[in-house]
């Protein structure tokens, strides 16, 4: 029974989707992002029409406006004018 219990939770976790928000910057030029997830902080280099998956724990992304949003993992974000719409 144990080890039919541990097979369902390991099939459960394994099939579980992974959650992240995804990035795309709509502006003409290059734009780059400060982003802290999980207390570290990198920074995300994103080209004119770029889009990247980050945030699979949630963070915060400070923008190139210096607003700062915080993500849960699941969003989809368009950068315009400096400024994040968030969907």
């Amino acid at each position: 029974m144990m080890r039919m219990l541990a097979i369902l939770l390991l099939t459960g976790a394994t099939a579980a989707p992974a959650v992240a928000a995804s990035i795309t910057n709509r502006d003409s030029e290059a734009v780059v992002l400060s982003i802290v997830e999980n207390g570290n902080r990198s920074e995300l280099a994103l080209a004119a029409g770029q889009t990247e998956t980050v945030c699979r724990s949630g963070c915060f992304v400070t923008l190139p406006n210096g607003d700062r949003v915080g993500l849960s993992g699941n969003e989809k974000v368009e950068i315009t004018g400096g400024s994040a719409i968030i969907k």
